[in-house]
Parts: C-alpha cells; structure tokens; sequence
C-alpha cells in the first residue's frame, strides 16, 4: 500500500517542484521514501504525515485545510515558524480555495446575543493565566502603537491606551464607556491618568472576573464598573466618550449599521467615539486569502466577520456617526502578533501544560498567521475616530494637532 501511495504522489511532487519549488520535505509514513516538493540540499521545512486521512488536505490545500491538518494533529511541520508559514502559503497560492465574496456568501452568520456570547466565551475563556504568558504585562489583547518601532510590547500598549484616549479627548470627570474591555487595561489607565468616570463591558467571564478584581486592587471601584454585559443592552447613556477596540469584528457585516447606531444612541451630542478593528482588505468584504477566515472561523473566532474600511464609512454614516480620523495601524499589528508569537514559542513548555495539545497547536499557528496575514495586506487595522452626525462644521477641530502635542 505504501508504495501505490508514494507513486500517486509523484506526479503531484513534481508538478510542485516546478511551479513552485518549495524547500519541503515531505513523509507520508514512518520509513518512507521521502518526497521533495523543491529543488534543495536541505529542506527548510519537513512535513511528517501521521495519518492518512491528512494526505487530501495536503495535496489540495489552503490555508484552513493545512491549519486544519496540524491543529487535528494529521501532521507535525519541523521548522521555524517563518519558513512553515512561507511553505503554506506557497501550497496554498496553487489551489483553487474559495476566496473573495463567494467564500463570504458561503460562510454568512446570524447573530444572536446568545450566539455572540457563546463565541466571545470559547475564545476568550481559555484562561487568564493562559494569555498572560505572551500578553504584556496589562494584559492588553489588541493592536499595540509602536510610535517609533522601537518600543517593547509593554511600553507599546500603554502607549495605544494613550493613542486612543488623546485622540476622543478624554477630560477628568466625563463618563466613559469601553464596549469589549477585555481585562480592563484601558478604563484603569483612562481613570488613573484621565480622571474619568468609566464602565467597561465584557461578555467572557474570566476576563469580567480579572477587571473587577483588578478594579478593587487600583482602589477605583467609585470611578470604575465592570459588567458582564452585552454593549446592546447598555441603558445609562449618554457617555462623553465610547471606545470600542478589538471587539467589533465579531458583530457581524448584517449588524454593523445597528451597532453604530447603538454608540449613537448611547454619546452625548458633543461626544466622540472610537471604533478599532481588524477590516478585510476585501473591497466587496470577501474572505481572507487562501481559506485563512475558514481556518479562524473554524477554531479561533467562530462567527467573526471582517468588513472593508469602506463598509465601515459607509455602515458609520448611516447609523449616525460622521468619521473625523482614520489611521491604519497594519504595520503596528504586524509587529504586535509577531512578538505574541515570539513570547508563544518562549513560553511553549509551560502553554503545552495548560491546554490541550490541539489547543496549544491552534493558537501557536494562528498568532504567527496573523502576524503573516497583516504583513502582506491580507487584512488591515484601523482607527477611526467618529461622533455624532449633523453637527455643525464649526464644532469640528480645524486640525489633528491634539492628537501629538
């Protein structure tokens, strides 16, 4: 059986050999002759079949079926991580995944709260002592601001925090309110260093736990609520300021005019809004290269949904925001998924203790395919800074000076 199998995948070597030429070994079973997908001396990648079954996703792969293979542990990959991701996408650029709309179309959800936060739960309850092994020390789960590209990870978040609470222009004693807080990084600093009254929503239950235990150890419990709560069932408005940061890529393309029209709803007149997200660089918000929105979908972020940077305007405008500020931070979170990466990879024995061997493979490819995916502008990041529509134009700054005295 051995060898029929190894003379089927020949002819499918060679044709890779030629168009491609990866650095790729290739076995398919314990002692079998191995099988070159290049020309090299040594191959910078070895794939290792463990199963059969693991054999189809290879041959005709993208990248969810390859993410798929090792994460089900089909297949082990020795090498570095750069190179392994290099290797899958040059299979993938050879396959006939369902990229662009059609994928969209294919994988359309419908969200519900109870589907929403059953989605935030699974990838965010993990556990809190699991991301703080490669989070920084704030615990911080989103795009960092590198203002110079040389900053650590740590200096880099506070200085996103700060970013972001310049550019709403947070004062002492206005209310605040952080729709997906995660484990409360942004509201303590806006309290401790802004003076400001803050409520920080969160659907996951570790992270709601950590931010009110870190709440009552800062002292900030009279300048700081943190609810496990969904942002469409927020009935104290109005807020000064609303920040929204990593959080809206899971309401769904069909509810992103409601959500805006939620924050409208819920800001004073003179307030201002900031949504942060990742966007698909998708003009017709079709799904990321080479079936990596398959593979996310499938095991990080179930029923996440990535709109264009045009789809946000857009969906903004008509549910009442008019944008002041865009900024794309794709470089940033490049940089930031990189050195998660890098501390993943640091800490992999005491990770591989915490979870499950198929949960530690999720998550050890999917922060280095992220890094990937941002790099060469498969998906972006961006800032936009918004408030209330139908204003009058001499409410608004003449400049964005504010934002870098």
């Amino acid at each position: 059986m051995g060898a029929i199998v190894e003379m089927a995948l020949m002819p499918w070597a060679r044709r890779m050999q030629d168009k491609v030429n990866l650095p790729v070994r290739l076995y398919w079973r314990d002692g079998g002759t191995p099988i070159d997908l290049g020309r090299f001396e040594q191959p910078r990648v070895t794939i290792r079949v463990k199963d059969a079954s693991g054999l189809p996703l290879l041959i005709d792969p993208n990248l969810d079926t390859l993410g798929r293979a090792y994460v089900e542990g089909l297949i082990d990959v020795e090498g570095s991580l750069t190179d392994v991701l290099a290797a899958a996408h040059g299979l993938a650029d050879n396959a006939q995944p369902e990229n662009g709309l059609m994928g969209r179309i294919k994988r359309s959800f419908t969200h519900t709260r109870e589907t929403d936060s059953e989605a935030i739960q699974y990838h965010y309850d993990v556990s809190n002592a699991f991301y703080g092994e490669w989070l920084d020390e704030n615990m911080v789960y989103s795009c960092a601001y590198f203002e110079n590209g040389d900053e650590t990870l740590d200096q880099a978040q506070v200085k996103k925090i700060d970013h972001i609470l310049r550019k709403v222009q947070l004062r002492p004693g206005q209310r605040l309110l952080d729709i997906g807080c995660g484990w409360g990084a942004l509201v303590l600093r806006a309290a401790q260093q802004f003076g400001a009254h803050c409520v920080g929503v969160t659907l996951s239950q570790n992270q709601f736990d950590l931010a009110t235990e870190r709440v009552k150890r800062a002292g900030l419990q009279d300048r700081i609520q943190i609810r496990l709560q969904d942002y469409r069932d927020v009935k104290d408005g109005p807020f000064d300021r609303i920040t929204s940061v990593g959080m809206f890529e899971h309401v769904g393309l069909d509810n992103l005019v409601p959500y805006f029209q939620k924050i409208r709803q819920l800001l004073t007149p003179d307030g201002w809004a900031m949504n942060h997200g990742i966007t698909s660089t998708d003009a017709n918000d079709g799904e990321t290269a080479h079936g990596g929105g398959s593979f996310i979908e499938r095991y990080v972020f179930p029923r996440g949904e990535l709109p264009h940077i045009a789809t946000v305007l857009r969906t903004l405008q008509e549910g009442g925001l008019e944008a002041f500020d865009i900024e794309n931070l794709r470089r940033h979170y490049a940089r930031t998924c990189g050195l998660w990466s890098e501390r993943f990879e640091a800490k992999a024995a005491a990770l591989r203790a915490m979870v499950d061997e198929k949960t530690w493979r999720i998550w050890r490819v999917y922060l280095a395919g992220c890094s990937w995916a941002f790099e060469h502008d498969e998906i972006a990041l961006f800032q936009v800074l918004c408030r209330p529509s139908g204003r009058a134009a001499s409410e608004l700054p003449w400049s964005r000076g504010w934002l870098y005295r």
